[in-house]
């Protein structure tokens, strides 16, 4: 049998009933497997099918195969660095980032079982990268931020400090948020809720990218909601709301967040390129 397949045949058992006190442990070990594939980046819990940020579409059995791991695995005493604490999963071994050129610092880099760092990443702390996120090479998460199980990020991303990207677990969403290569964050962005911002975006700090908030795409004239079209520069601005029509606001009216994307010019481009020579 495949892993998908054996996955998937978890995934049925845990619905008539299996659980952390019943699984076997050759359940464990497919976990293991699987679990193992996420961290090489041999399985994505999503990919893409087409040129269009639109096109990625969600790998169902590898997010039930997440969510498998923390069903079947019980809560228990764990350590690290001299800590004693309680998980369901171990945090990430990070002796193969060493060969590809991956830097994690320490005091607060959080690395959880079953999350994919490429070549050439840096993690800063403290920073959190949970389980089934794929982070691609050249990536830059900068402290105090978040990247949310089953995240995609592309290659040559900056997350500025304290951005948060969105996870599919609690609650459960459809699709991971998605962020494509070339992408800068800027620091305090919250991307949630299977958002996905196309290739070589610039955003600014601040920024809220969430499917019920609206893009008015000043490109393609376009009002869009859940994704950010590729080569934007985007930025938080705020609209009239319909509520404003309620008397409890008077002549102040009321107003609602929005994102306002422009032609991404060369000059802003540049200002956001990564420094080589902390690479080297």
């Amino acid at each position: 049998m495949t892993l998908r397949a054996d996955i998937e045949t978890l995934w049925e058992r845990s619905q008539e009933g299996l659980d952390a006190e019943t699984a076997t442990a050759a359940d464990l070990a497919t976990l293991e497997t699987f679990l193992d594939a996420l961290e090489a980046g041999e399985v994505r819990a999503a990919e893409k099918t087409g040129d269009d940020v639109t096109s990625w579409e969600t790998n169902e059995w590898v997010k039930r195969g997440v969510l498998l791991a923390f069903g079947l695995h019980e809560t228990r005493r764990r350590e690290h660095g001299g800590v004693d604490y309680y998980d369901v999963l171990p945090l990430r071994e990070t002796a193969d980032l060493a060969n590809r050129g991956t830097r994690n610092t320490p005091d607060g880099t959080v690395l959880r079982r079953g999350a994919y760092l490429g070549s050439d990443c840096i993690a800063m702390s403290p920073s959190f990268v949970n389980v089934g996120a794929y982070v691609d090479d050249g990536t830059l998460v900068d402290s105090c931020d978040t990247v949310g199980s089953c995240a995609q990020i592309g290659a040559d991303v900056k997350l500025g400090a304290n951005t948060l990207i969105g996870g599919v677990l609690e609650p459960v969403e459809d699709a991971p948020v998605v962020i494509e290569a070339d992408v800068s964050l800027g620091a305090g962005c919250r991307v949630t809720s299977g958002f996905r911002v196309g290739e070589g975006c610039v955003v600014g700090e601040n920024t809220l990218l969430t499917p019920n908030v609206p893009v008015y795409d000043l490109v393609d004239e376009e009002i869009r909601y859940g994704h950010l079209p590729a080569q934007r520069r985007a930025f938080a601005r705020y609209v009239p709301s319909s509520l404003g029509d309620h008397e409890l606001f008077g002549d102040a009216g009321a107003f609602k967040p929005a994102v306002v994307a422009t032609a991404l010019s060369a000059d802003t481009r540049d200002a956001t390129q990564r420094e080589e020579v902390l690479r080297e």
